[in-house]
């Protein structure tokens, strides 16, 4: 039995494998019908499965990737930005601002002369020869200068050079942001162009003009330190002049001035003595008692030189004691300036012209402060210092009115006597602010004016109050000297503030004086209405 079975036929086993669902058609997918089943799955290919962990970090890789492309991409397009406004703002200085004025009625007044030179020379920009970064130094003064650095004022340790008659104490001055950058740059450009000296590719006025707009913006700072290293650098540049001209005039002229500032004032009579000999064409004698003639200088740029070199000799007699050659100075000047022809109205000139003329006429008119100060301090009668005072005050609103391009008269009543109000806010005329060489002078010139005629008015009021009953013009003058000292402001009570190139120490006594003169007037008024 056992034998039977065991000699019946045997059949292989098979194994078969587990089931798996097939795949779903892509035109069955939405169908309801079951899904059929494959019968072998051996070709079926395994199938991966991605770690979450691995997706993540190449996402997190890929991302900082993409960023750091797109913000290189970013910083060079705004690198090439930066870099192209910088550029073309210093080619806008190099090739607009500084360029040299072709006008030929300005040339023919000789305000070219006058024009700031910033190494470039009569072509105007700079000297080539400079390099790229001396060119972009002296560029960045002008802007610094001009444009200012977003600040007004900054507190600083004076580290300036110290030269004869230095007494730094180690105090901190308060000096202007834009002028301390500026005088940065400049001293910048000046170790370039002196280490570029000995290749002589240079210009040969280039370190000397360099020297001069150095020596202008240190001049302008003010604290003591910097005028004499101011004064310094004048020096370097009459030692590479030769002595002759209009440009060595002014240049002894700058060098007075500055001697005056400091305390130098045996310094200061030698240098006007010897602007006086160079505009005049005469010797001097004594260079510590300048000798004035009646010889008018045939350059207008001499004869603006000379006026001003006038004033600055009737400023040093006035306030040393010598009040006798102070008024022969302030006379004989005054005389000297009428005698230099000048158009019949301003209006019909040109406007280098009447500019000329409207200097002229401003220079005159401080000699007639001075000299009304003068008279006054030698015990004349009062009412010639107030005569001088009044033509003080007639031509310094005439300069300003004129430069403003405002009529000389009251606008609602033209033609008669009534003079122009004060016009202490209005703008420079086009002619001068679109010219390079005349832009600064005339500003300049305006600003002046205003506060001259500020100070006649001021003048004039306190010798009013003097009178028996004069307060009441004393207030006109005041209200007057307030009026080109200050602008109107809209806060209560109508108080107003000092305008441009006004110092908060003179607009308070301004304004203290017309304070107290117009309660004095308002109490003389209620007791004449008293019963």
């Amino acid at each position: 039995m056992l034998r039977a079975l065991t000699n019946l036929p045997t059949r292989p086993l098979r194994i078969y494998a587990p089931l798996v669902p097939r795949r779903r058609l892509k035109s069955q997918s939405t169908s309801n019908q079951p899904t059929p089943w494959r019968k072998d799955a051996a070709t079926d290919q395994p199938m991966l499965t991605e770690d979450p962990f691995t997706q993540s970090t190449l996402f997190t890789l890929d991302f900082f990737k993409r960023l750091a492309k797109f913000s290189l991409m970013g910083v060079f397009a705004l690198g090439i930005t930066g870099w192209t406004a910088f550029e073309g703002l210093h080619m806008w200085v190099e090739n607009v601002e500084l360029a040299c004025d072709q006008d030929s009625e300005a040339r023919r007044w000789e305000w070219d002369h006058e024009a700031e030179r910033w190494s470039g020379g009569d072509k105007g920009g700079t000297d080539p020869a400079l390099g790229f970064k001396g060119r972009h130094a002296v560029r960045s003064a002008w802007i610094a200068e001009n444009w200012g650095t977003g600040s007004g004022a900054i507190i600083i340790r004076s580290n300036t050079f110290s030269g004869r008659g230095s007494q730094d104490t180690g105090s901190l001055n308060v000096i202007e942001a834009r002028l301390e950058v500026a005088q940065k740059f400049m001293a910048l450009a000046i170790s370039i162009a002196e280490s570029k000296m000995s290749s002589r590719q240079l210009r040969p006025q280039t370190v000397g003009e360099l020297l001069a707009r150095h020596a202008s913006i240190l001049e302008r700072m003010g604290t003591r330190d910097v005028l004499l290293q101011a004064r310094s650098r004048y020096e370097r540049v009459w030692a590479g002049m030769s002595a002759k001209g209009t440009d060595a005039a002014r240049v002894a002229l700058k060098l007075g001035d500055l001697d005056y500032r400091l305390g130098d004032f045996e310094d200061a009579l030698a240098w006007w003595a010897r602007t006086v000999s160079l505009t005049q064409g005469t010797q001097q004698a004594n260079l510590s008692a300048p000798e004035l003639t009646q010889t008018i200088p045939s350059s207008p740029c001499a004869q603006r030189t000379l006026a001003s070199t006038l004033v600055s000799l009737s400023a040093y007699y006035s306030t040393s004691g010598h009040l006798k050659q102070a008024q022969h100075v302030q006379e004989s000047g005054l005389d000297l300036l009428r005698s230099i022809p000048s158009p019949s109205r301003i209006s019909t000139a040109s406007p280098p012209q009447a500019l000329h003329s409207l200097f002229l006429l401003h220079r005159s008119s401080l000699l007639s402060i001075h000299l009304a100060e003068v008279l006054y301090a030698l015990r004349a009668a009062p009412e010639q210092s107030i005569q001088w005072l009044m033509r003080a005050a007639e031509s310094s609103e005439r300069v300003a009115l004129a430069l403003a391009g405002l009529p000389f008269t009251h606008p609602d009543a033209p033609g008669s006597a009534i003079p122009h109000p004060p016009a202490s806010e209005a703008s420079l005329v086009p002619a001068y602010t679109k010219s390079n060489a005349m832009r600064k002078p005339a500003k300049s010139l305006l600003r002046d004016a205003r506060r001259t005629a500020a100070e006649a008015w001021n003048l004039m009021g306190i010798l009013r109050e003097g009178e028996k009953d004069g307060a009441e013009r004393a207030l006109e003058c005041y209200e007057r000297a307030l009026g080109w000292a200050g602008v109107a402001a809209d806060r209560s009570g109508g108080i107003g503030e000092p305008g441009e190139g006004t110092q908060e120490a003179e607009w308070k006594v301004l304004w203290n004086n017309y304070v107290r003169v117009r309660e004095t007037t308002r109490k003389q008024t209620e007791k004449k209405t008293e019963p």
